[in-house]
């Protein structure tokens, strides 16, 4: 019966009907050891540069403990629509601004209670906090010594650049006024000679 029904489709809608037939293989991250839709991905001293950069869409579990995490990468779970619980236990988390995606993300958890042992590592004034009882002023405060240092850098640099260009502004200015009154001279140089050969 179906595949009567199928001789009266085209040949392009026979074919999507078998392509949703297929079954969609769930593609592991490298590394990383799945089973079904949980990526495991615990105990291989990840950091920040090595974590996996995508998640298969359908993963509903990721094993991200043990690992030597200080953050987490922005937009890394934020398209999983299927993902249950993320284990992030016993990574060095460092709670300075790259923190704030993940503490984000952990606010916006249906349930809580795998997150509450996520504690920071540094800076010292941060120290055995937990991540998720944060706030952003205290994230942003650790945050501000770098942020400052590169500010004063850039209006140095902004100041200098200021600088610069007057300088080449008064140059541009006395080379006008030499070719201005070197042009003078140069037009009243031929009226006193066209003077002299009439004289």
């Amino acid at each position: 019966m179906l595949f009567a029904g199928m001789s009266m489709l085209r040949p392009q809608e026979v074919f999507l009907v078998f392509l949703s037939l297929v079954p969609v293989v769930f593609q592991c991250p490298p590394m990383c050891r799945c089973s079904g839709t949980s990526a495991d991905c615990s105990r291989l001293e990840l950091n920040v540069d090595t974590i996996p950069q995508r998640f298969e869409a359908s993963v509903t579990e990721i094993k991200l403990n043990d690992n030597k995490l200080a953050s987490i990468p922005s937009g890394l779970f934020d398209t999983l629509t299927e993902l249950r619980s993320v284990s992030l236990d016993r990574n060095p988390w460092i709670c300075d601004c790259d923190i704030l995606y993940l503490r984000s993300w952990l606010l916006k958890q249906e349930n809580r209670t795998m997150y509450k042992k996520l504690k920071c590592s540094s800076p010292a004034e941060l120290q055995g906090r937990l991540i998720l009882y944060l706030t952003e002023d205290e994230v942003v405060s650790s945050c501000q010594d770098w942020y400052c240092s590169l500010v004063l850098i850039c209006q140095i640099l902004l100041f200098a650049f200021i600088i610069i260009q007057a300088i080449l502004l008064i140059c541009v200015i006395v080379f006008l006024r030499r070719f201005e009154a070197f042009s003078k001279e140069a037009i009243r140089a031929p009226k006193e000679d066209h003077f002299r050969n009439a004289m």
